[in-house]
């Protein structure tokens, strides 16, 4: 094992298509990152995310140049995971991540809170994140955190990120088509997506499996582009997705009660991508309605730097280390 400098804090940032790790030092000098598959347990069973996490810390190990790992590693272990949703999945997780002994100590939070910490200026805040789904989670000033299950339809989430919304999209198609809805540019660009000649033929294909159900999720950014086109039906359900952003948002804005702060709103995800300036706007007008003061901020880094960030603040680190990661993995 190299002499200098010594890992401080191991941190993961696990989803469901991949798993990120960075070991820090003390000073915030990254000594390894890696990447590996997918880590969400409700995905892949708790013996595959632990596989994955497993492999995750093989290979940023090796990647320090540490051919023969201690464990514990580390002191700290930041663990942010995809599917930590409710405090059953803790219990599953916690104890067997603690058996492999990785870390001294273990740090589990959904990964939305590395979402939250990698787009703050300070080590409090609110994230969004909004892709295939949606959740939220937040840190207040205090300590106090707050989080949602973020289980679609089941935990009350009207409009639950972009795959809603991608199936909306031909939805509308198909309606517009059938006399059940309004005319709408998604007649046209719907089966366009898919090299099909009508919104019938999209919907025969996802039936019948030609095209993969998940490929809906495309059409997320096909309904958006619509909205800002000018399209009256596309828009109506981009403000319905806007308003859920606001309301996750707004609800763990006041259970922090932090409404009257600039509280900063870190947005994360590829729905954020989006040119439609009023699906924007709209966001950035409901959340201020609960808190004028509040500092929108779109995430640019990694979330694993979140993960790490919440690391160096748990060992009191100081601002030139965190200041000195966050420059090493901002840019990818």
């Amino acid at each position: 094992m190299r002499d200098n400098p010594e890992p401080v804090v191991l941190a993961l940032d696990g989803g469901s298509s991949k798993t990120d790790a960075v070991l820090v030092a003390a000073d915030g000098t990254v000594l390894g990152r890696s990447r590996v598959g997918p880590s969400n347990h409700q995905l892949v069973g708790l013996d595959g995310a632990l596989d994955s996490l497993g492999a995750a810390i093989a290979d940023v190990t090796e990647a320090a140049g540490i051919s023969e790992p201690p464990f514990p590693l580390c002191d700290v272990g930041v663990y942010c995971l995809a599917g930590l949703d409710l405090p059953v999945d803790e219990e599953h997780l916690a104890p067997a991540i603690a058996l492999r002994g990785w870390t001294g100590s273990d740090l589990l939070f959904n990964d939305t809170f590395a979402v939250s910490r990698a787009g703050t200026t300070s080590t409090w805040g609110i994230g969004v994140v909004c892709g295939t789904g949606m959740n939220c989670a937040g840190l207040g000033p205090d300590g106090t955190s707050v989080r949602f299950p973020a289980l679609a339809e089941l935990s009350g989430d009207f409009a639950p990120g972009g795959s809603w919304l991608g199936v909306r999209a031909l939805g509308l198609a198909l309606r517009a088509g059938d006399g059940r809805g309004p005319p709408t540019l998604l007649s046209r660009r719907v089966p366009a997506h898919f090299g099909e000649d009508d919104a019938d033929e999209v919907l025969t294909g996802v039936y019948s499996g030609t095209i993969p159900y998940s490929r809906l999720f495309e059409l997320a950014r096909v309904l958006l582009d619509a909205a800002a086109d000018g399209d009256a039906a596309a828009r109506e359900s981009a403000n319905v997705l806007a308003d859920e952003v606001a309301a996750f948002a707004g609800a763990a804005i006041t259970r922090l009660g932090v409404a009257d702060t600039a509280v900063e709103v870190v947005l994360g995800g590829g729905i954020f991508d989006t040119r439609d300036a009023g699906f924007h706007a709209r966001v950035a007008q409901r959340i201020h309605a609960v808190a004028p003061r509040a500092v929108l901020r779109r995430l640019t880094a990694p979330p694993v730097l979140g993960a790490a960030l919440l690391g160096l603040d748990a060992i009191g680190a100081d601002d030139g280390a965190k200041e000195r990661l966050r420059a090493a993995l901002s840019n990818g």
